[in-house]
């Protein structure tokens, strides 16, 4: 990723912060966005979300391709590419493409993630058309040289050494995720193992630009200033005449079925503060059936979102044995999700004694069920965050991204709060009981590690 870390990565190596993602991306209320679609002839489909607030607007282009669409011995190779997208096309000369939307007020980046990547630039209304002709532009003519290629491949390695290799809790979460997945390719980090991103060709970036950015494997959201109205004949301009082209199906090899709970445990000079979690594979929005996903999204809420939640209470104010306590679960996934929980020690406490006062609360829970009254107050907090995301122009395009990109509708996102209004008592006693399988689980500890 172009100057910030990997969405994907950022939000599981940080386990504490990914709760608040959830409650902020993955939500919506009917009439909150109120998006128009269309799709061009060329198969592109095109969302707008009208925010009249400013006269400003996003663009954001998704495409239906991620690291976990890549060939065995290629791990990288999305993000690689999202970083040569910032060269040069036939039009626009090498490094070009940013230095024009900065000399128009705007900003602009991209990320990666195992099921996506995305683009996008924050402008000026009367800029927009500018950055769909430059989007369009580098949808179909991107020029890649070695010249600019290689050196590039040297950005993304220096990345991956400040960011993974140089940071312990990054180190932690790559070999957990490896550990978690034994089969399927979430296992493999977004940015790519060292190993392989030496090994990454101008060519093996060209095949997979041509493989896979076609208009037929996209969505371009606009959100701000605009209507359906005005954005159609602009798509149709710039977007329209690029030739639909086939595209491999995403398919994808299964996960087996998990026998065996698996430890993580690192320990580095670096680490001040010891930390342990534990991550178990559960479905995600589109692999779940019923209204599972939103009755795990009420049992996140209750078990630890906020300073009120069961575990806080119980580790941070009333034992005093953790100084942090969440649970999250990331449920954007095309395949599968995740469901976590993690703690951090207070000063004279040990991670066992964390554990097992994790380890406590589950069992109660599983024993003892969950009442009426904090379903319902998870419900309305659920909710309640869901109207925030109105105030954010960049929130529309992102939620309804991750979720057209991952098999779901626009329906499913406008009709989140009712689904999240349905989840019973029961739902979320029946979600525990299949989450909380030591089986399907690895357990990350991180340690300081004074001896070296």
């Amino acid at each position: 990723m172009r100057r910030v870390l990997c969405a994907g990565l950022r939000r599981l190596v940080a386990p504490a912060v990914a709760l608040g993602l959830v409650s902020t991306t993955t939500a919506a209320n009917p009439a909150v966005f109120n998006p128009k679609s269309f799709t061009l002839s060329n198969g592109l489909q095109v969302v707008v979300i009208s925010n009249h607030r400013a006269p400003t607007v996003i663009q954001m282009l998704w495409y239906r391709v991620g690291a976990a669409d890549e060939l065995i011995g290629e791990s990288g190779v999305a993000h690689f590419l999202e970083h040569l997208m910032f060269k040069g096309t036939k039009e626009i000369p090498p490094g070009e493409f940013s230095k024009i939307v900065a000399a128009n007020g705007g900003q602009d980046n991209a990320f990666t993630s195992h099921d996506y990547t995305a683009y996008y630039q924050r402008i000026a209304k009367d800029r927009l058309e500018l950055v769909m002709k430059l989007e369009a532009d580098r949808m179909t003519n991107l020029v890649l040289t070695d010249a600019e290629v290689l050196p590039e491949r040297d950005v993304v390695l220096e990345e991956r050494r400040s960011r993974t290799d140089n940071n312990p809790r990054a180190q932690l979460y790559e070999h957990s995720r490896a550990a978690l997945y034994m089969n399927h390719p979430y296992r493999f980090p977004v940015i790519g193992w060292k190993s392989e991103i030496k090994k990454l060709t101008t060519k093996a970036a060209i095949a997979f630009y041509r493989r896979y950015y076609a208009p037929n494997n996209a969505i371009l959201i606009i959100a701000g200033d605009v209507t359906a109205d005005e954005i159609k004949p602009l798509a149709e301009e710039y977007y329209g005449p690029i030739p639909h082209r086939p595209v491999p199906p995403r398919v994808r090899v299964a996960e087996p079925k998990q026998l065996a709970a698996r430890r993580v445990v690192l320990k580095s000079s670096r680490v001040r503060q010891p930390s342990w979690s534990r991550t178990y594979l559960v479905p995600s929005y589109s692999t779940a059936s019923g209204g599972e996903a939103y009755a795990l999204l009420v049992l996140a809420e209750i078990l630890g979102s906020n300073a009120t939640s069961r575990l806080y209470r119980s580790l941070v104010i009333d034992q005093g044995v953790a100084t942090s306590a969440s649970a999250w679960y990331s449920a954007d996934g095309l395949d599968s999700g995740e469901f976590g929980i993690s703690g951090s020690p207070r000063i004279g406490f040990g991670i066992g004694v964390v554990e097992t006062a994790v380890s406590a609360q589950i069992k109660r829970l599983l024993s003892d069920g969950v009442n009426a009254d904090e379903v319902t107050r998870a419900k309305l907090s659920l909710k309640a965050g869901a109207i925030y995301v109105r105030d954010s122009l960049r929130a529309g395009p992102n939620i309804l991204g991750r979720a057209l990109t991952s098999g779901r509708t626009i329906k499913d996102v406008e009709n989140w709060p009712e689904r999240i209004g349905a989840v019973s008592s029961a739902d979320v006693e029946a979600a525990a009981k299949a989450v909380f399988r030591d089986n399907r689980s690895v357990t990350s500890i991180l340690l300081p590690d004074p001896t070296n």
